[in-house]
């Protein structure tokens, strides 16, 4: 295990580190992620819940936080400095989003896509490669629903709508080894998730939930 898969949160308390590479990298811009880390976007490592190994420390308390979707997020956060550790999405206990900027070596993780970018902020300029795509696109429309990052009423989050990139970045996602690809909205995970990854996922999602 290297280093650089070791994390800690803000004061130290916790600590844990990463028995693999996360399957997948999100940075997203919508603004429920907005709020909830103080910042212009997320950055999740999606990873199977059996290879994020606590090294240190109590245990994380859990906040559920209301969706869209309505089904359950529950973010893990340190209990003495309150920092958010990962997030469990629909409570299926099997699979994490990991901040991947609590890792000690958080540059090598770049995001493989950036979503919900129709919220993004005017201050969050994406580097875009030269391909006819403006790193401009996509300004804040508080408009419109899906601009907020938020899905229509009583739309499970597995019917997310799914786009063609509006263009990609000029930075390497650290699991495709690929530009990162933008997207209004969502993506087509069987286009944009390495093989290797699909099948993680997969054997992952088959895997009875633990107690």
């Amino acid at each position: 295990m290297g280093s650089s898969l070791v994390a800690s949160c803000f004061c130290g308390a916790v600590q844990f580190s990463l028995a693999a590479e996360p399957m997948f990298i999100h940075a997203c811009h919508c603004r429920d992620c907005q709020v909830q880390v103080g910042g212009p976007f997320a950055i999740n490592g999606i990873i199977e819940a059996e290879h994020v190994v606590q090294t240190k420390g109590p245990k994380p308390k859990r906040f559920t936080m209301p969706t869209e979707s309505g089904r359950p997020h529950d973010i893990y956060r340190c209990p003495t400095c309150a920092t958010a550790l990962w997030s469990d999405y629909g409570r299926r206990k099997v699979m994490l989003f990991v901040r991947m900027t609590m890792l000690k070596d958080a540059r090598r993780f770049s995001p493989d896509v950036h979503i919900f970018t129709k919220s993004k902020l005017p201050c969050d300029e994406l580097a875009m490669l030269a391909n006819g795509a403006s790193a401009r696109a996509g300004a804040t429309n508080e408009n419109d629903a899906t601009s907020r990052g938020a899905l229509p009423r009583g739309r499970a989050a597995k019917n997310k709508p799914k786009d063609a990139p509006r263009g990609h970045t000029t930075v390497k996602g650290a699991t495709t080894k690929k530009p990162a690809g933008v997207f209004s909205v969502y993506y087509d995970m069987k286009k944009e998730w390495p093989a290797a990854s699909l099948k993680r996922r997969a054997a992952c999602l088959k895997t009875p939930p633990s107690p």
